[in-house]
């Protein structure tokens, strides 16, 4: 995964609402396990005309949308099937950050670990930054995870929650596994004090003649 810290860029406006993963990403294209080409398929009913022309109208096949790496989007993103193509597909199309008013829980969870980050605002942000695209395309705003706080360009911030431990994955740009990789020298030294426990309590008692001769007097 790739490190997050910062990401400062215009914003792709795509408002509709419960946009779900068949949308993003259709059915059809989920034979592959690669991520590579998935960014040419995302939105592809939208995108595409039935011959595989572009759709000059539609906003990711402008130009200057591929330079873009936040999505403002419209409430619900991301509901109906659990589909992990569906966040491979905006990473690779090279979105960081999706922003809308709230997200199906699934999507969220498997955007997390694939290096795209989830920003939930309130109504008055998402507002706000709808108005910022339709009067100044080009505006940017500067999301950071660290702080939590997505910056408009006239000062104006609004936290945003993420979950702690998908955060210290994000800013140490590993995933779950890879955070546990991390842990090996604490996991190895757990289990060498473990195994020495677990000898000593199998090791059988000594055997102490003076003990069994003071039993034997006890007796008489």
């Amino acid at each position: 995964m790739t490190k997050f810290t910062a990401v400062e860029s215009r914003m792709v406006a795509l408002p509709a609402d419960n946009i779900d993963t068949d949308q993003i990403i259709p059915a059809r294209f989920l034979k592959t396990v690669s991520k590579e080409g998935l960014g040419d398929q995302l939105f592809y009913d939208w995108r595409y005309h039935a011959d595989g022309s572009p759709k000059a109208d539609f906003v990711l096949n402008w130009a200057e949308s591929k330079q873009s790496k936040i999505l403002l989007a419209g409430d619900n993103f991301g509901c109906g099937s659990s589909r992990e193509h569906a966040p491979w597909a905006l990473a690779q199309y090279g979105f960081r950050v999706i922003v809308s008013t709230s997200f199906a829980d699934i999507f969220r969870q498997n955007s997390l670990k694939n290096s795209l980050l989830p920003v939930v605002v309130p109504r008055e942000a998402h507002a706000a930054l709808l108005k910022l695209v339709e009067t100044d395309p080009e505006a940017k705003v500067r999301v950071d995870l660290e702080a939590q706080k997505l910056w408009l360009p006239d000062g104006r911030a609004f936290d945003f929650p993420v979950d702690s431990f998908a955060k210290r994955c994000l800013l140490e740009g590993v995933d779950e596994l890879g955070y546990l990789l991390t842990q090996e020298p604490s996991i190895a030294a757990y289990e060498a004090r473990r195994e020495g426990s677990l000898n000593t309590l199998a090791r059988p008692p000594l055997h102490n003649p003076s003990a069994s001769r003071s039993r034997r007097r006890c007796k008489r």
